[in-house]
């Protein structure tokens, strides 16, 4: 009897050894970041009045193509009724370790001769795709500032071919252009991690499966920071159930 027992609880701590070695196995391959994540959540909100937007100079063919041709204008602040700052780049600085890009890719499309979204953030190495869904001819023009990060110039038909580009360094705000439309610009943020959202139309933003530990998050817009980039910064803790960090983008100082 004596016996019996002694192999069940051999075999148990036996068990309980190889349990411990898989939860270890699944640390160290960065499973446990998924598993035990928070998500960073928070908004951006507005003070003071931002410039008057201006009008895009839309020729007759974009004209045709936008619905809403007659009232188009700049995005460079785009702001709910609560004061929520759509469009800021929010990420996590600094942060350690080398992650895989996503097999998804990050879409800009141009719609009515004007690039959507107009802000986009991608990781490093991630492919990016261009559509065109309008009835004329774009030209695709992105122009990098950081060295490594080449510069393209492609023609894209009407509703022509998707054209891909990718990025292996670390660059906030990449220009893309339309050389034929010269009002078209979208700008795409570069991180070397995942962690990093744009904020929605409501001025709130979800940086998903961060893992547990001490950050510091900044909140980035291509305007209001312009021309360095240097944004709004804070530490923050992030646990199993995740942080939250707000943002004020204040114009009146």
């Amino acid at each position: 009897m004596l016996s019996w027992f002694r192999v069940k609880s051999e075999r148990g701590s036996e068990m309980t050894k190889r349990s411990i070695k898989l939860v270890a196995g699944l640390v160290l391959g960065g499973v446990s970041m998924t598993l035990l994540g928070g998500d960073i959540t928070g908004k951006v909100t507005l003070k003071g009045t931002p410039p008057k937007e201006k009008k895009l100079p839309l020729d007759p063919f974009c004209s045709k193509a936008n619905k809403n041709a007659g009232s188009a204008t700049t995005r460079f602040y785009v702001t709910d009724d609560n004061g929520g700052l759509a469009e800021v780049f929010v990420s996590l600085r600094e942060v350690k370790g080398e992650f895989t890009a996503p097999s998804e890719p990050a879409v800009l499309d141009q719609v009515g001769c004007e690039y959507t979204p107009y802000i986009l953030a991608a990781q490093t190495g991630q492919k990016i795709v261009v559509k065109n869904s309008d009835p004329v001819l774009h030209n695709v023009h992105p122009t990098p500032r950081v060295k490594g990060n080449s510069e393209y110039n492609k023609a894209q038909l009407p509703k022509g071919k998707d054209l891909d580009f990718t990025y292996n360094k670390a660059e906030k705000f990449l220009r893309f252009k339309c050389d034929v439309h010269p009002w078209m610009f979208a700008y795409v943020s570069l991180v070397d991690h995942p962690y990093f959202d744009v904020s929605g139309t409501d001025g709130s933003y979800t940086i998903k499966n961060v893992p547990p530990g001490e950050y510091v998050i900044e909140a980035i817009h291509r305007k209001a920071h312009a021309p360095k980039y240097v944004g709004l910064s804070q530490k923050i803790t992030v646990t199993t159930d995740g942080g939250t960090a707000d943002f004020v983008v204040d114009l009146t100082k």
